[in-house]
């Protein structure tokens, strides 16, 4: 009896050691050698040197767990654990959020990091607890550029009648609208075959997400906008943040930062090889325009979505950052 009951002893531990590893999976919408990727792969390893093991970590690429709307859903009803995502579809959720997405408010990639990493960015992470999520860390996609299949496009009348496929976000519809295309928001996941299928001429993202798409495979064109500074954000599902210990959320914070500062990283080595690699892949780039009536067009007609309702405080911050 005595073997029988240290047996069972060392079952329980056993039992209790497996209960106290638990896996965490990291979910996205870009392939896995994309700059998301990067960052999923980050926040993985880190979490798992500083809890020592005691989590572990799965990245679930390439909208395996749907379009980024389905992933913060499922965040806010606790299904999925963590998610990187970009700020298009979170607008819907957290309104202040659109503040990032207007058109021509970031100067430059040092003024959009300085905003998120200041009390600015911190005040909006916060915000969204309000909204059933965790905001961890802000990471990034980088500028957006517009690509197509139909013809150059070197000023906002090229865009007219193209039907652009744009995020779920009321911001970025009304810019291009203001210049004259067509916008057709679209999930993620869909918009490579929309593109093929002709359903879409065109749609726009960050250098990043070309060309972790492929998108060379089914457009012509790719014009150096810069329209929109496009950030991404690692974020928690409150039943998995909620239920840990204050030791175990710094174990996140600080996994979620390190995936942050990685994705960065791999954003500035895509920007400075991506405009050869899409020439590579035979692209027309067009680098040179006059960005001035482009950006006429897309604040006259996409700031008041965000103003309208918020007033500009935010937007007065955020444009007095050095």
């Amino acid at each position: 009896m005595k073997h029988v009951v240290l047996g069972s002893v060392a079952t329980i531990a056993l039992m209790g050691a497996a209960q106290a590893q638990q896996s965490v999976v990291v979910g996205h919408t870009l392939s896995p050698t994309s700059h998301y990727a990067v960052g999923a792969q980050a926040f993985i390893a880190t979490l798992e040197e500083v809890s020592g093991g005691a989590f572990t970590g799965t990245e679930a690429p390439a909208g395996q767990l749907g379009g980024e709307r389905d992933m913060i859903e499922g965040l806010q009803i606790g299904s999925l654990d963590v998610v990187i995502t970009s700020t298009g579809p979170l607008g819907n959720f957290v309104p202040e959020v659109l503040a990032l997405d207007l058109p021509f408010l970031f100067r430059d990639y040092d003024h959009a990091r300085t905003v998120l990493d200041s009390d600015i960015g911190q005040e909006l992470l916060d915000r969204m607890r309000d909204s059933d999520i965790v905001g961890l860390a802000w990471s990034e996609n980088g500028f957006r550029h517009v690509t197509n299949s139909q013809r150059p496009v070197t000023r906002p009348e090229d865009m007219a009648g193209l039907k652009l496929r744009t995020m779920e976000n009321r911001v970025h519809m009304a810019a291009f609208e203001g210049m004259g295309a067509a916008p057709t928001p679209m999930a993620f996941p869909e918009v490579f075959g929309a593109l093929q299928q002709g359903v879409v001429d065109g749609q726009e993202n960050p250098i990043t997400v070309i060309t972790a798409s492929r998108f060379w495979e089914v457009q012509r064109y790719v014009t150096l906008t810069g329209h929109v500074y496009s950030p991404a954000v690692v974020l928690g599902s409150p039943f998995l943040i909620d239920g840990l210990s204050e030791e175990e959320q710094g174990w996140f914070l600080e996994a979620a930062r390190a995936s942050a500062a990685a994705t960065r990283a791999e954003v500035d080595r895509l920007e400075a090889e991506g405009v050869a690699l899409l020439r590579d892949n035979g692209m027309e780039v067009i680098t040179e325009i006059d960005r001035a009536p482009f950006q006429a067009a897309a604040a006259e007609a996409a700031w008041p979505v965000y103003t309208d309702t918020f007033g500009t405080e935010l937007l007065e911050r955020i444009i007095a950052v050095e």
